[in-house]
């Protein structure tokens, strides 16, 4: 290694206190720590914001990887700052201080390396004008983000990121991946816009409040509403998904006849009573308990209301439902669901998008799914050994 790997330069917005969450924004390809500092002044007071430079001198700035081509990390590289990275971030914010990742086109791809690398170190991710570093070592599997939320934004005019890389960065993030997946597409090209920063800062600002007014969960529950308590995995493709919110179904939907007999079972369920949502859209059927105090409120849509799941209207099909984390992790990476996009920022961290039941056997299956959602909401889930 030469010297440049010997110690970061940092920049801070004030003074660093151990007690606050951090914010680390990561710089493009050939710019500094100085210019994305200039960020902090605009997103939410309470955090530390640090700004780091790059440790490879690149285009009279710093870059965070050797690259075969625009976006396309070397993996040997990109291991190696890693863990540079990560050895300053272990000394300066150890388990349990959250931490956010803000970067910025090639450090948006350098952000989402450390985040898949490692998706539990980080608190969430912000992915800015720029793709993950698919191809580089570094692991893209299904659900390997589940319960992490990422704020991504993209230019639809953007010329410098290669096309391809932002649509498959795009569709991964907010489909397979299992992130809570907030998404933002500007008009405009390869430059972060006030718009985009302004929601930016409220992400940040929300995910915060969140970690600091909940609790641990509980990582052992188990799909004991389910044969031999397994989900099986879905056939077929996805359905197309809304990236906005509401968040839709709008592909491949559940016959009404099907959707019904959904519906009268949720009906049959101890203690359930069936109304307009608190929280979805116009003839959205919410279904509700009595709250119950021993279950924790990410068993719950909307905890005021006891609502833990909902069934959007007969043109969508589709269900919203409180799970464990550890169970809609599972529900997502084996094709039942993708997670909402402010899980873990302004609603339970378990809530998760279901898609409606197409015929006989998946009716079963979205079945098992909403009596463990109720089962959740009424503390009489059962704990185990966990199947994720």
């Amino acid at each position: 290694m030469n010297n440049a790997f010997d110690e970061p330069t940092v920049v801070w917005h004030s003074p660093d206190t151990p007690d606050r969450p951090l914010v680390v924004l990561l710089h493009g390809r050939g710019a500094d720590e100085t210019g994305i500092i200039g960020l902090a002044g605009d997103l939410p007071t309470g955090p530390s914001y640090a700004a780091v430079r790059a440790p490879i001198p690149a285009g009279g700035g710093y870059a965070w990887f050797a690259n075969r081509g625009i976006g396309r990390p070397v993996a040997e590289s990109l291991n190696q700052t890693m863990a540079w990275f990560r050895k300053w971030l272990d000394h300066l914010a150890p388990a349990g201080r959250p931490v956010i990742l803000v970067g910025f086109s090639g450090g948006a791809a350098f952000a989402g390396g450390l985040l898949l690398a490692d998706p539990q170190r980080f608190a969430g991710a912000a992915i800015l004008y720029g793709t993950l570093p698919f191809d580089a070592g570094v692991p893209t599997s299904p659900a390997r983000l589940a319960g992490v939320p990422v704020f991504v934004a993209h230019g639809e005019s953007d010329t410098v990121i290669p096309r391809e890389l932002l649509d498959r960065t795009w569709t991964y993030l907010l489909g397979d991946s299992g992130a809570p997946g907030y998404a933002r597409r500007d008009s405009g090209g390869h430059g972060l816009t006030n718009a985009t920063l302004a929601e930016l800062g409220g992400w940040i600002a929300e995910r915060l409040h969140f970690l600091a007014s909940r609790g641990p969960l509980a990582d052992d529950d188990t799909w004991s509403n389910l044969p031999h308590g397994a989900l099986p995995v879905r056939s077929g493709d996805r359905p197309d998904v809304s990236w906005s919110i509401p968040q839709e179904q709008r592909s491949d939907n559940s016959p009404r006849q099907v959707r019904e007999r959904l519906l009268n079972r949720v009906l049959a369920l101890p203690g359930v009573t069936v109304r307009q949502s608190a929280i979805s859209v116009p003839g959205a059927s919410g279904f509700m308990v009595e709250r119950d105090l021993r279950a924790p409120l990410d068993a719950y849509l909307v905890p005021q209301a006891g609502e833990f799941a909902h069934l959007h209207p007969e043109y969508d099909g589709s269900l919203h439902v409180a799970l464990p984390p550890t169970l809609a992790r599972e529900a997502i990476g084996k094709g039942w669901g993708v997670a909402h996009p402010l899980a873990g920022i302004r609603l339970a961290r378990g809530m998760v998008m279901i898609y409606g039941p197409r015929n006989d056997a998946e009716l079963d299956v979205v079945t098992g799914i909403l009596q463990t959602s109720h089962a959740y909401a009424t503390a009489t889930l059962t704990a185990g050994s966990g199947n994720a």
